[in-house]
């Protein structure tokens, strides 16, 4: 398994559900990985993707003005 990160501040929805996809796209089942945004809505947006593709979301938390999601690809 292995741990990624992703930034993806001072993006605005859609872009950091577009980027999250993306990347996934590069990694394994059971790899994690921790987005980085500062755009309040990923808070639902990324879960909801999360839930229709397969993933789970292991971690939501907000600090220093920074939303930050850890996910595990399914």
């Amino acid at each position: 398994m292995s741990q990624e990160t992703l930034n993806a501040r001072r993006l605005l929805c859609p872009l950091p559900v577009i980027r999250t996809q993306d990347k996934v796209k590069s990694l394994k089942s059971g790899d994690q990985l921790t987005v980085i945004c500062t755009d309040p809505g990923v808070m639902q947006d990324i879960p909801a993707w999360c839930r229709i593709n397969g993933h789970r979301v292991v971690e939501t938390r907000a600090e220093d003005g920074e939303y930050i999601i850890v996910l595990e690809v399914g």
